[in-house]
């Protein structure tokens, strides 16, 4: 049997978690209607899910069944989604286009917002809470403990409050990583110790590797979203180019100049692509996705 490419498993992929989660999420006329037809508006139909690819690909290496992984990759798109509406708000980082559409403050409002964020991020734990996910039921509330410490404070909400109040201030390059390890980096860490976590094949010192990968690819993912917020286009993006500057925030281009931080995301992908290297297929999909990641151009 032929391999598919990997721009055809990424395809169906998507295709697959935009299933998933229109399953998942509540009928848009389900009252109370407006709430779910904003929690609806603001997860499909959209977005490149990076994150939901990064838990299949973890899940196919430790050889989970995919209907599993289908509700690690549903849980972390659900807290992406109410990230990005939260960041959106205007007590944030107050933006208006998301996705190339409006955002969900300005298409319902900020109140309709604020509680569509607030409702994607406990269906994402009832998710992650349904049907068994790991033969040990103990695994299952390892996850569980893993996504709320990654969309926490010790993760991605802490790291938006070091961003806010770094607002006007210069960052040391040791002061971002702190900052986009929480915001950006813990989430996708999480998307792949989850997907693997739905298996059962790969033994600590795999697990170690892999959650390094983790750790390296998302801090990589970053760099390049600060190289692109300065070197793309708000069309290309889907949301505004440029706001970093605009709003007087350190980022990778800010300090170390847009040549370095490009060079310094390659050298995130060579690092990402090594820790793969004791991991079955030398990683399999995943450094592909770690090619993705760097070489995207939105």
């Amino acid at each position: 049997m032929t391999k598919i490419d990997f721009p055809g498993w990424a395809r169906l992929h998507q295709e697959r978690i935009e299933r998933v989660l229109g399953d998942v999420l509540p009928a848009s006329d389900l009252e109370p209607a407006v709430l779910h037809q904003a929690m609806r508006y603001s997860v499909l139909g959209g977005g490149k899910r990076v994150r939901a690819l990064l838990a299949y690909a973890a899940g196919e290496l430790a050889d989970a069944d995919a209907t599993r992984t289908d509700h690690v990759a549903a849980a972390v798109e659900l807290i992406h989604a109410y990230s990005l509406i939260h960041d959106d708000l205007p007590c944030m980082d107050d933006d208006i286009l998301r996705r190339g559409k409006p955002c969900c403050h300005i298409e319902y409002d900020e109140a309709t917002a604020l509680l569509a964020g607030d409702s994607l991020q406990s269906l994402a734990f009832g998710v992650l809470a349904q049907q068994g996910l790991n033969d040990a039921p103990a695994v299952q509330i390892t996850m569980l403990a893993d996504l709320a410490r990654a969309a926490g404070s010790r993760g991605m909400a802490g790291g938006q409050a070091i961003d806010l109040a770094s607002e006007g201030q210069s960052l040391s390059v040791a002061e971002l990583e702190l900052m986009h390890i929480h915001k950006t980096g813990a989430l996708i860490r999480a998307s792949i110790t989850l997907g693997a976590r739905c298996g059962n094949s790969l033994d600590s010192t795999a697990f170690d590797h892999l959650d390094h990968f983790g750790k390296v690819i998302g801090l990589a993912f970053q760099v390049v979203d600060d190289v692109l917020d300065a070197d793309a286009t708000t069309a290309a993006l889907g949301k505004t180019a440029g706001k970093d500057a605009l709003q007087n925030k350190s980022t990778y281009v800010t300090v170390l100049g847009l040549g370095r931080a490009k060079a310094f995301a390659g050298e995130l992908r060579t690092e990402a692509r090594r820790a793969l290297r004791a991991l079955p297929g030398k990683g399999g999909r995943l450094a592909e996705l770690a090619d993705f990641i760097v070489l995207r151009q939105a």
